[in-house]
């Protein structure tokens, strides 16, 4: 019924509409991909792979932080293409909510980066690189953990704008994961 009702919508131009369509692969893989990320985080911090590797904390730092922010492309672009894949649920499509919570998050997110710069934000500390104070500014003042809650408060955003259930769950993934995060950085 599911990719009857796809093949209607990209005939009709008209979009799908339901609750949640479970038979999509971009589904599962959106999903394990905001699972990789923090599993990829505690895997450095365990091993120090990287660290290793490079031969250098800073060296091993930079290297993690390309690789996060690559990986935060890949799992953000996985997450639009699982989006683009479900149906709309009208009750969940609330676009001003959605653009406002949007804006919030990446206010949270983009002001912890400047606030901490690359070492920071990219869990220098897992190499052993801290910061001379610790930073009690916005949006620190806001939240101990602005990057998490402002991603999440991201893709939230994005659920809502677009109106897809599967956005909400895969949200309530990313907060799920990033709980256990911050767990290990504790």
């Amino acid at each position: 019924m599911e990719k009857l009702q796809t093949l209607i919508a990209s005939v009709t131009g008209k979009e799908k509409v339901g609750f949640l369509d479970t038979s999509t692969e971009s589904l599962y893989v959106a999903a394990a991909a905001i699972a990789f990320n923090p599993i990829f985080w505690k895997l450095e911090y365990s091993t120090h792979f990287l660290t290793k590797i490079f031969r250098s904390p800073y060296y091993g730092c930079y290297a993690l932080a390309v690789t996060i922010f690559s990986l935060g492309i890949l799992r953000d672009s996985l997450y639009k293409s699982a989006l683009d894949d479900q149906p709309l649920y009208q009750p969940l499509h609330q676009p001003a909510l959605g653009v406002i919570l949007f804006l919030i998050g990446n206010t949270l997110v983009l002001s912890s980066m400047w606030a901490l710069g690359v070492t920071g934000t990219y869990l220098g500390d897992y190499f052993g690189i801290l910061m001379d104070t610790k930073v009690e500014g916005f949006p620190f003042n806001v939240t101990g953990a602005p990057m998490y809650w402002g991603s999440t408060l991201s893709f939230l955003g994005t659920a809502l704008y677009t109106g897809r259930t599967a956005g909400v769950l895969l949200t309530l993934e990313v907060f799920v994961m990033y709980l256990i995060a911050l767990r290990f950085e504790e």
